[in-house]
């Protein structure tokens, strides 16, 4: 049993790095961004065109959920997404950042996201 759990979860981690490294390629950075913990939420503040002083705000408790809510929001715009699709990214981002990275969404630039 402990063994499925683990897959089921090892899959939906390679889901998400995938839909993420994706996107990052999808807005000109780096993809393997993805893969570095506090690297890729500054980057993803550069492709939403948030201040990168907001990874900070990320490690205070409850804060961070409302400024992943604002860049996931941000992110949506970025890619001429609605609002639903942003709270999509927030809520479960292993399914809507693989949507984003394989669908024919373009990056807009972050002054899509003004």
């Amino acid at each position: 049993m402990n063994a499925v759990v683990l897959l089921v979860y090892l899959a939906i981690v390679v889901l998400w790095v995938v839909g993420l490294w994706v996107v990052f390629t999808k807005a000109g950075e780096p993809g393997w961004a993805a893969i570095i913990p506090i690297y890729n939420l500054i980057v993803l503040l550069k492709i939403t065109g948030k201040p990168v002083w907001w990874v900070i705000l990320m490690f205070i408790p409850l804060v961070n959920y409302i400024i992943l809510l604002l860049v996931s929001l941000a992110m949506a715009r970025v890619f001429n997404k609605g609002s639903g699709f942003g709270v999509g990214l927030w809520l479960l981002p292993f399914v809507f950042y693989p949507m984003l990275a394989f669908s024919d969404a373009q990056y807009a630039g972050p002054e899509a996201a003004a």
